[in-house]
């Protein structure tokens, strides 16, 4: 399993850096069969898996259940999991805790944070107590009712400015690396290149130490809105949605299932209980 000083090594040597974010076993497992190099565990969980118009109802409790299945798909690639809505804005105690049951009951190796502002002292506070932090900048959903929807970010001079300072400050926090999120593809390379930490991009050109692309985006698993920045390597869910109307379809036909799907007895036995009910 790689270590969060494995990506520094990485961006170090230019070797770019391959995240999907997974919610259960089965994506998970695929990812790591595929040997992706990092795993999150994305409370965008909410809208992919549950159905909410955003991240916003996504609690601890979800995230845990979240992790543990996906450490369960892949338990030997490096897995951060997403801090929920409010989880780290209260006590530290409370904080610390949830990290506390994410890395001993879920047995992911790292957390992710959205922000900066009061999230820089969450990320020294966690990192001095020994927990890798990834930081999360630009679009960050947590915040969509403060950003007032889900749109670039960084694209004025100031604003652009103000995110490369949070950056730096980020990194001198503690961060092993860095989320950027639907930025201008000028200002994550201008990031990328300041920082020592990785950077990943999503939404954010290709010039970021890495990518990160949701499990259902990238094989097609949805049939909602599909952002721009989403390259969609398979069709899934139009597959699926075959699938399942043709098995329908043998079911209302009386074509499924068929004798090599079903089970049987002993034809004596079935004489003695049934009188011989046809098989």
């Amino acid at each position: 399993m790689k270590t969060s000083k494995a990506f520094l090594k990485m961006k170090a040597g230019s070797e770019p850096i391959a995240m999907v974010t997974a919610y259960d076993a089965p994506s998970a497992k695929a990812a790591a069969k595929a040997e992706v190099d990092m795993l999150l565990v994305g409370d965008s969980a909410g809208m992919v898996v549950h159905g909410y118009d955003s991240t916003i109802p996504v609690t601890v409790e979800d995230m845990l259940m979240h992790s543990k299945a996906v450490k369960r798909g892949a338990p030997d690639v490096f897995t951060v999991t997403d801090l929920p809505f409010l989880s780290y804005n209260g006590p530290f105690s409370d904080t610390i805790q949830a990290v506390r049951r994410l890395m001993q009951e879920a047995g992911v190796q790292a957390v992710k944070v959205e922000g900066s502002g009061r999230t820089l002292t969450v990320i020294e506070r966690l990192t001095e107590s020994g927990v890798p932090v990834m930081g999360h900048l630009g679009l960050t959903p947590q915040s969509v009712g403060v950003l007032g929807g889900y749109s670039v970010q960084g694209k004025s001079e100031a604003a652009a400015a103000k995110l490369m300072d949070d950056a730096r400050a980020i990194q001198q926090s503690g961060a092993f690396a860095l989320v950027l999120e639907c930025v201008p593809h000028q200002l994550a390379a201008a990031v990328t290149k300041t920082l020592t930490i990785p950077v990943i991009g999503i939404g954010a050109g290709g010039a970021t130490d890495g990518q990160v692309l949701v499990f259902h985006d990238l094989v097609g698993l949805t049939d909602g809105f599909i952002p721009s920045f989403v390259k969609q390597y398979a069709s899934l869910q139009k597959e699926a949605e075959t699938a399942v109307s043709q098995y329908v379809y043998d079911v209302k036909q009386s074509i499924f299932p068929e004798n090599r799907h079903s089970f049987s007895m002993e034809e004596e036995m079935d004489d003695r209980l049934f009188g011989g009910i046809k098989k």
